[in-house]
Parts: structure tokens; C-alpha cells; sequence
């Protein structure tokens, strides 16, 4: 079972509607009647749901629905020939899933063309059900997300590009990637002590593209105790895959811990931190690192862990000018897993358009015992309370790639970190980060190079620099002798005299 198919999103809020069911047997899926529809309609919802208390809505569904297996939800499968565009001059498609399980929230689908939105009416006759008893015919299930598809990695084959489900997540793929970490559009209260609370979305408007456009838009509604909002995702697929969010919050109540563009992904083990775990894999996980462009200029990369306990991290900055959980680690050597081929899941970037304000990246990291858990969550916190009434304006650029896309070229990154004990020698700790790229290789051997390496709690011992003919780059090895206390940050970046030839690493180590 995957990890992201356990994911729990609140019930839609079922949108008011005069669409009329023209679904037809053995037909195309089939849209009710159009209505005008404009961007500006989808603000005004969410406006309108933040002005008024929270409903719980409605989730029940009928018991050979809402008691599926895992396994017996996946037979709920929607049919490809009735995908939406399928014939057309729209080299892209729509694929609809069915509720059940436990995605049991109602989330309306409309298309919109010519400025006229038609809901996408359900019909029992879009899926085959395997094993499942399949629903009457007069029962209005409705669906609970989407995917698209489209020929992103040979022209004769549809492959899925993006999928829309559960809660308010959301994932992406680019060109020879599988999926990994998700995206959502908001969180709210992320590892509180009083439970985190999850918006979910409540419908989608997707508008058809143009004849042979390869991009697809559509507008989003969620909802939740604390705030609605109002999104608008230009998807557009590619070698690295684009998607250009606009965002309206409207707080219900005072938000103190909001999370904007969050993501959430799986850190199990790596060189760095594999305490306690007898695996075959040299690593396993969906992301090894935050990497942050702050507003100072700063070029940040924190590796990731599996703490023993929780541990939540705030990279103050202002007007970041862009953040993302990435996966540097791209050969099967560094996982030796051949069904879940870690090497090719996407990495993940942030780029905030306009000033953000003041504020911190938040990286939460979870324990966890399991692979099949998404233990690690990154977002923009701002420094200020969004205020109940109050309306926030946020536009960013998500990039979904192999890479840092916006990394300068003549900066080396560091590219794996181990971390073990100092043989013979329980006190001590010793770290090993090998840097590679940027103007390192083209530096002489003989040249000067130092690594600046600090901490805030204990000691730096026996500071080595040295070439890595294996990587093409340089190693910075070091001791850490810990003081007792049960958290130390460390930092350290490659200079030659005053200039930067590294990122910064920057490091948690928890005892």
C-alpha cells in the first residue's frame, strides 16, 4: 500500500448547482448545462464559505463504498476510452476517480470553455469495478479528484502527469520521474500539539486548452475550520513540469501557524542517519534535503533525518526568493531498489513570485519506523497572524524537476552526507560531506582550500579538505565532540581565502 493512497482529506462541501445529468450509457463522461464562469467567481466562493461558521458537510456514502479494502478500491478504475478530450485537438486528457475508501469527500469536476463551466456529471458506467458491486444507476456519487494525462515522455502514450486527491494534496511528475512527495495547498497547524488540521479541496474548474496547447489551467476551491481559499494552477508539463499557482486566503479565524506552499515527503534512512535500521538499500527515501535560496543571497542545503523525536526547524528569512525538498541522489546505486526506484522521484522548488514579508522556511521532521509514512513537511510560515477577515494575495512558481533549477553554476553542492562514530572513540562524531560541481573542477590541487565548519553547541575537531577523484570533487570531513546537550546545529561551507566555492551545509544532529 502507498503511503500518499492513505491520505485522509475532509468532505467536500457540496457546491449549489442547476446542471442537468446528460450522462449517456457506454458514452463519453457528459457535462450538465453551462453556466458563465470567470476566476473571479471561485474568490467570491471562498470569500463567502470564510464569512460564514464551518459546516461539517455530509460524507456518507453506501457501505460497499465506505468499507472497501485498499486493495478493492483500487478495482474502482475509470475507463480510458471515456477519458475527457480523448478525440480531440487537446493533446492533454482527464481521468476521474471514484469515491470510496477513504476518500469519501465529494469534490465537484466542471469544465470550462468559452467562459460556460458544465459540472461533469457521475455515472456508474465511467468505471469498471472489479470485485466491487457496482452502484445503481439513479445514485449521484460524484467524484472525489482527478488526473491528467498526456504524452510527456513519447508521443504515442498518455502517462499521468498530475493527480488532484485527497485533502488539499496535490503531485507532479516531469519527464522520466515517477511519483514521489506531494504538494498541498495549505497547512494549518502542521505537528501542534492540538492536532493539525487538514483543508481539503471542495471543486475543480478545468478550462480546455487551445487546439495542440500544451498546458492546462484550473481553478481550485478548499475549505477548512480556519480559512478558505481560492487557487488558479497552470500545469505545464515538460522535462521539468511548471506550475504557476495564484492564491486567495480568506481566514475564518486568526491563523498563527499557516504553512504556504506546502510539501510533504519521506525521509527513512540515508549515509547520514540509518541508526537502528537493517536494511539491504544503501538509502530510502523521496527527499534527502531542504535546499533554500534566502533574501540575503544565501544558498542553504539542510540533509534531512529520521529524529528519534519530533524536530521542527525555522530558517528565518525575508522575501525568500525560493525553497524546495529535493533528490540529488539520482543512480540506482544508491538505493538498489528495484520496485520503488527512489533514484527517478521529483524534486520539488518553490519560487515565490513578489515579496513574501518576513518570515521562516519550517521544516517539520517526523520519526518514523516505516517507509510507507511521509514523516517530513516543508513551507513558507509567515512572520505575521492572517487575520479572520482579512484577504492574502500569494503567486508562486513550482518547478517540478530533477534539480535545483535556479542553482548558479560556478557554486559546488554538496551532494552526500554521511555521518558515523569516531572508530574506537564513543564521544566523538564524524562527518563526511563530498562537494561536487561548480568551479571545484576546475581547481589546481595545490590550491588553498579550507572548509569553514561552526557549531553552537560543543566542539569542531580535526578539520580535513581533500580532492575526490571518484566524484570529481572535494571532501570536507570533520569531528563533532557533542557537549550533552540533545540538539546541535552545525554549519560549514568551502572557501578559497574569502571566496564562496560551496552552498552552505547546514546540519541538525540529535543525540
Amino acid at each position: 500500500m502507498h503511503r500518499r493512497d492513505l491520505l485522509i482529506g475532509a468532505a467536500a462541501l457540496p457546491l449549489a448547482s442547476a446542471f442537468a445529468s446528460l450522462a449517456l450509457k457506454d458514452a463519453y463522461a457528459q457535462t450538465g448545462k453551462p453556466v458563465p464562469f470567470s476566476a473571479s467567481q471561485v474568490r467570491q466562493m471562498a470569500r463567502d464559505l470564510a464569512s460564514k461558521p464551518y459546516k461539517e458537510p455530509d460524507t456518507s456514502l453506501p457501505d460497499s463504498l465506505s468499507k472497501l479494502s485498499y486493495d478493492h478500491y483500487r478495482d474502482l478504475r475509470f475507463i480510458p476510452d471515456k477519458s475527457l478530450w480523448r478525440g480531440t485537438d487537446v493533446p492533454l486528457e482527464i481521468q476521474l476517480f471514484h469515491r470510496g475508501f477513504l476518500y469519501r469527500n465529494r469534490v465537484n469536476i466542471s469544465l470550462v470553455e468559452n467562459g460556460q463551466a458544465s459540472q461533469v456529471v457521475y455515472s456508474p458506467d465511467l468505471f469498471t469495478y472489479g470485485r466491487v458491486e457496482p452502484q445503481p444507476e439513479n445514485i449521484d456519487l460524484g467524484f472525489s479528484g482527478f488526473r491528467i494525462h498526456g504524452p510527456i515522455n513519447r508521443p504515442d502514450y498518455f502517462d499521468e502527469i498530475a493527480v488532484f486527491q485527497g485533502g488539499s494534496y496535490f503531485r507532479a511528475i516531469a519527464k522520466d520521474q515517477i511519483y514521489g512527495l506531494s504538494a498541498r495547498g495549505l497547512a494549518i497547524k502542521t505537528a501542534d500539539g492540538s492536532g493539525e488540521e487538514f483543508p481539503a479541496w471542495r471543486g475543480f474548474w478545468i478550462e480546455r486548452p487551445g487546439p495542440n496547447v500544451n498546458s492546462v489551467v484550473v481553478h481550485a476551491l478548499l475549505d477548512s475550520e480556519s480559512a478558505s481559499a481560492a487557487y488558479r494552477f497552470t500545469i505545464r508539463p515538460g522535462d521539468s513540469t511548471v506550475i504557476d499557482t495564484e492564491m486567495a486566503l480568506y481566514p475564518r479565524t486568526d491563523i498563527d501557524k499557516g504553512g504556504l506552499a506546502p510539501l510533504t515527503s519521506m525521509f527513512f534512512f540515508d549515509a547520514n542517519d540509518r541508526m537502528d535500521i537493517d536494511d539491504f538499500r544503501p538509502g530510502v527515501h523521496d527527499s534527502d534535503g531542504l535546499a533554500i535560496w534566502n533574501g540575503r543571497g544565501e544558498r542553504l542545503w539542510r540533509p534531512l533525518i529520521n529524529p528519534s523525536t519530533l524536530q521542527i526547524s525555522d530558517l528565518y528569512d525575508t522575501n525568500p526568493r525560493g525553497f524546495g525538498l529535493m533528490q540529488r541522489q539520482r543512480e540506482f546505486s544508491d538505493f538498489e531498489d528495484l520496485e520503488a526506484l527512489y533514484e527517478k522521484r521529483p524534486s520539488l522548488w518553490i519560487e515565490p513570485i513578489g515579496d513574501w514579508g518576513e518570515g521562516a522556511v519550517q521544516l517539520v521532521e517526523i520519526p518514523t519506523k516505516e517507509e510507507i509514512h511521509d514523516n517530513i513537511v516543508a513551507y513558507w510560515r509567515p512572520k505575521e497572524v492572517l487575520r479572520s477577515g482579512g484577504e492574502y494575495l500569494y503567486s508562486y512558481r513550482m518547478h517540478w524537476c530533477a534539480q535545483n533549477p535556479f542553482m548558479p553554476p560556478e557554486l559546488a553542492i554538496f551532494h552526500k552526507t554521511r555521518s558515523g562514530l569516531v572508530p574506537n572513540d564513543e564521544n566523538r562524531r564524524l562527518f563526511v560531506m563530498d562537494a561536487v560541481g561548480g568551479r571545484l573542477k576546475d581547481i589546481p590541487l595545490d590550491d588553498q582550500i579550507r572548509a569553514s565548519v561552526s557549531t553552537n553547541f560543543g566542539t569542531i575537531e580535526h578539520i580535513v579538505v581533500q580532492p575526490n577523484p571518484e566524484t570529481g570533487g572535494w571532501r570536507v570531513s570533520f569531528r563533532l565532540v557533542p557537549s550533552g546537550e540533545p540538539v546541535v546545529e552545525l554549519r560549514a561551507q568551502l572557501l578559497r581565502g574569502e571566496e564562496r566555492l560551496s552552498e552552505v551545509w547546514v546540519y541538525r544532529w540529535t543525540q
